[in-house]
C-alpha cells in the first residue's frame, strides 16, 4: 500500500472521527450523554493524534494532546462537564478540523492559531470540581501499584484483524505482567469455530504505568471485547491466581459460556469495506444500463406472438425481479447519512452568533437519514446559506426578543426525514419572520414588480428568491448584496428539488427543501400527451380516472376544477403547460390523473392516455441541456425513445412558462444516448 494511499485513508477515516466527536459534543450540550459518550469522544481524538504522529502532523498533535488530558480528567471525574468546557471543547475540534484540511488541502494556517486554545485547554486541566484541591496532569498520576485488567474478546475478535498476543506484548513495555487465562467459554472440540475467539484474560499489571497508557493498549479492540481496568492500590498486588477484587464503578458480566453465546449473538460486530467512490458510480451506471435494456427486451417481447416462446416473457418478469433487488442493493451502498453535512453547521451558528453578538442554538434531528452521497455532496452551500440567513435576517438580539417575550436565546432547528421517495430537510426558526410589507416596498423600490401588484402572501415570500434581492438596509461581511437565495433556489432545482418558504411575521420563519433520495433510478407512470410519452413519477400519484363532463367545472381566471367526493381538485392540462399541438383538450375524453404536492395540495393532470408503469433511469437535463420548469430530468423508454420525467411540484407552481416541449426532445437526445 503505497504512502499517498495511507495518508488519504487516514483522512478519510478522521473525517469519520470529527463526525462523532461532534456527534457526542452535541449529547453533551444537551443533556443527553452518558458515559460512553465521554469515552467516545476521546478515542476520537486520541485516533486522530495518534494518525496525525505517524504523518509528523505536529501541530495537530500538541492540540490534540491538550484536549486528552483535559478529557481525561472529565472521564475519570476529577472535572465536571459545564457550558464553557463544551464551549472549549468544540473550539478545540472545529481547530483540529481546520487544522486537517489545511495538511489534506496541502495548505499552511498561520503559526500559532492553536496556541490559545491548547494554552486554554491547559488552564482548564488546572480546574477542579472543588475548589483549593490540586489536580494532577493524567500522565503524572502514578498513585497505584498496578493495574488488574479483565479481557474478555468477542468471538467476531479474530475475524476484526485482532490479534491478542499483540496486546499482551503492549503491556509487557508498560510494566511486569502476569496473566491468567479464562476458559469458561471455551466450547467442545466439535462445536468450536475455528475463527472465533473463546479464551479470555486476567491480567496483572504491575508498575505505575498512567491510565491512559494501559488504555491505549485495548484501544482498537474496544469494540471487540467487555475490557475493565481498575487499579491496585500500594503494596496490595496480589498473586494472579488470587480472587480478583471486585472493581468499584464497573458493571459485570457472567462470563459463562451461556453469556458468551448471548453476546456474540446480540453484539455481532459491524463490517465495512472502503472503496473507491468512482468504482460504486461505474456500478450504479452499469445497472441503469441494465435497466434500459431490460426495458427494451420486454418491449420486443410484447411484440412477439405468445405461442412463439412461451418461456421468454416469464424469464423476462423473473430477469426484471432480479434487475429490482440488483438496484435497491446498489443504491443502497450509494446512499450515506446527512449526518455529514448537519454536523458542519453547529460550527456554523456558533461562529456566526458570536459575530453577530446574538445568541442562538441549533437542534439538530433526523442527521441519520439516508441519501444519495451525490445529494449529500452538494448540499452543504444551501444549508450554509439558509442558516446564515435565518442568524443575520430571523434571529433577533437578545434584547429585542427579551422585550418581545421571547427567550434571549434562539433557536434553529435543522431536521431531516424521509417520506416515500423524497427526503425533505427543514430549516425553521423563532425569529421575527418575514416583514412582507418590507419585502413589497423594496422589490418596487427595484422595479422587480409593478407599483400597482397586488400579491398574496405566498406570492410575496417568492420575491426573496429574486435574483439581487435583499431586505437588508446595508452591505455587511454576511449578507445585504442580494446575492445568496436564488443560487440556492437553482443549486436545489438542480438536483431535482424545490424549497418552499413558510412565515408568520413575529414568530418565525421555515424552509423546506424536498429532494429526491437518489438520482439514479425511479419507479414511473408512462402517459402519453399528444405524440409524445412523459414519466410520471409514482411516488406523487393517487389516483388517476376518466371524469364525467358534469363533474368538471370552470372557474373564471382560475382554470377548470373537478369536483371529487366532496372536494374540488384543480385541473392542469399538460399539453396547455408544456405547449404540446395535438392533444385531448376535453379532460371528460381524456384521463386525469390526480396528484400530491407538499404544499400545493392535490393537482388534477391531463393525459391522453396512461401507458404503463416502468423503472426508468433518470437522466440530468441540467447537465445534459439545461433546466426546463416542470421538468425534472429524462430517461430512455424501451423502443429508444427519450422521454422527460415531470416534476410534479414545479408544475404546480407554475412560476414560469416552459419553454417549447420540442426543443427540448431534440436537442439532448445525444447526451441523454
Amino acid at each position: 500500500m503505497s504512502f499517498d494511499h495511507l495518508r488519504a485513508t487516514y483522512f478519510e477515516e478522521s473525517a469519520e472521527l470529527l463526525e462523532s466527536a461532534y456527534a457526542q459534543l452535541a449529547a453533551l450540550s444537551e443533556d443527553r450523554a452518558d458515559n460512553d459518550t465521554v469515552h467516545a469522544l476521546f478515542r476520537a481524538i486520541h485516533s486522530i493524534k495518534g494518525g496525525g504522529g505517524a504523518f509528523g502532523f505536529s501541530r495537530l498533535v500538541g492540540l490534540a494532546h491538550a484536549m486528552e488530558t483535559l478529557l481525561d480528567l472529565l472521564r475519570d471525574g476529577v472535572l465536571a462537564f459545564d457550558s464553557t468546557l463544551i464551549t472549549l471543547l468544540l473550539r478545540g475540534t472545529d481547530a483540529l478540523a481546520d487544522l486537517l484540511s489545511a495538511e489534506r488541502a496541502g495548505e499552511t494556517l498561520d503559526d500559532g492559531i492553536e496556541a490559545e486554545l491548547i494554552e486554554s485547554f491547559v488552564r482548564a486541566a488546572g480546574k477542579t470540581a472543588e475548589p483549593g484541591t490540586a489536580v494532577i496532569a493524567p500522565e503524572a498520576r502514578t498513585s497505584v501499584s498496578g493495574w488488574l485488567i479483565r479481557f474478555r474478546p468477542h468471538a467476531t475478535l479474530f475475524r476484526n484483524a485482532n490479534e491478542p498476543l499483540l496486546l499482551v506484548r503492549e503491556l509487557g513495555r508498560l510494566g511486569r505482567i502476569a496473566a491468567v487465562a479464562d476458559l469458561a467459554s471455551l466450547p467442545p472440540l466439535d462445536r468450536m469455530e475455528p475463527e472465533d475467539a473463546y479464551i479470555g484474560w486476567t491480567f496483572t499489571l504491575d508498575g505505575d504505568a498512567p491510565l491512559a497508557k494501559v488504555e491505549e493498549v485495548f484501544e482498537f479492540v474496544v469494540d471487540d471485547c467487555d475490557l475493565s481496568i481498575d487499579p491496585i492500590a500500594p503494596a496490595v498486588i496480589e498473586s494472579p491466581d488470587a480472587p480478583a477484587p471486585e472493581p468499584t464503578g464497573v458493571i459485570q458480566q457472567d462470563t459463562g459460556p451461556q453469556a458468551a453465546a448471548a453476546s456474540r449473538a446480540d453484539a455481532p460486530a459491524a463490517q465495512s469495506v472502503r472503496v473507491d467512490v468512482g468504482k460504486v458510480d461505474r456500478l450504479v451506471n452499469l445497472v441503469g444500463e441494465l435497466v434500459i435494456n431490460q426495458a427494451m427486451l420486454v418491449q420486443i417481447g410484447s411484440q412477439l406472438p405468445a405461442d412463439i416462446c412461451p418461456g421468454l416473457i416469464s424469464g423476462l418478469e423473473t430477469l426484471s425481479q432480479h434487475l429490482r433487488e440488483l438496484q435497491e442493493g446498489v443504491m443502497a451502498i450509494r446512499t450515506q447519512p446527512v449526518r455529514s453535512v448537519f454536523a458542519r453547521m453547529p460550527r456554523l451558528v456558533r461562529e456566526l452568533s458570536s459575530q453577530l453578538s446574538k445568541e442562538a442554538r441549533l437542534v439538530i434531528t433526523g442527521e441519520a437519514t439516508e441519501i444519495d452521497k451525490t445529494v449529500v455532496e452538494q448540499l452543504a452551500d444551501p444549508l450554509t446559506h439558509l442558516l446564515r440567513n435565518a442568524l443575520d435576517h430571523g434571529i433577533e438580539p437578545p434584547d429585542i426578543r427579551e422585550a418581545a417575550g421571547k427567550p434571549r436565546q434562539g433557536t434553529i432547528h435543522l431536521s431531516a426525514e424521509q417520506r416515500s421517495s423524497r427526503i425533505v430537510i427543514e430549516i425553521s426558526d423563532d425569529g421575527r419572520g418575514i416583514d412582507r410589507t418590507k419585502v413589497l416596498t423594496r422589490a418596487r423600490e427595484r422595479g422587480l414588480i409593478a407599483p400597482d401588484a397586488v400579491l398574496t402572501d405566498a406570492e410575496t415570500d417568492e420575491l426573496i428568491f429574486l435574483p439581487s434581492f435583499s431586505t437588508a438596509e446595508t452591505v455587511s461581511a454576511v449578507s445585504g448584496r442580494g446575492v445568496g437565495m436564488d443560487v440556492v433556489r437553482r443549486n436545489i432545482q438542480s438536483l431535482g428539488g424545490r424549497i418552499t418558504l413558510e412565515s408568520r411575521f413575529g414568530s418565525g420563519s421555515r424552509f423546506l427543501l424536498s429532494l429526491p433520495l437518489t438520482l439514479a433510478v425511479l419507479d414511473g407512470l408512462v402517459v402519453s400527451v399528444g405524440a409524445e410519452a412523459f414519466i410520471l413519477p409514482i411516488s406523487a400519484i393517487v389516483e388517476s380516472l376518466r371524469p364525467p363532463a358534469a363533474d368538471i367545472h370552470v372557474v373564471p381566471g382560475r382554470g377548470s376544477v373537478l369536483a371529487i367526493r366532496g372536494g374540488y381538485v384543480p385541473l392542469l392540462p399538460l399539453h396547455q403547460r408544456l405547449g404540446i399541438a395535438g392533444a385531448v383538450t376535453d379532460p371528460s375524453r381524456a384521463i386525469v390523473v390526480i396528484v400530491e404536492t407538499d404544499h400545493s395540495g392535490r393537482l388534477g393532470l391531463v393525459v391522453d392516455d396512461l401507458a404503463g408503469q416502468q423503472q426508468v433511469v433518470v437522466k440530468s437535463l441540467e447537465a445534459n441541456y439545461g433546466h426546463i420548469d416542470g421538468i425534472g430530468g429524462a430517461t430512455i423508454l424501451g423502443n429508444g425513445q427519450v422521454a422527460l420525467i415531470l416534476d410534479v411540484p414545479g408544475l404546480a407552481s407554475g412560476t414560469s412558462a416552459a419553454p417549447p416541449v420540442s426543443r427540448a426532445f431534440t436537442e439532448p437526445v445525444a447526451a441523454l444516448q
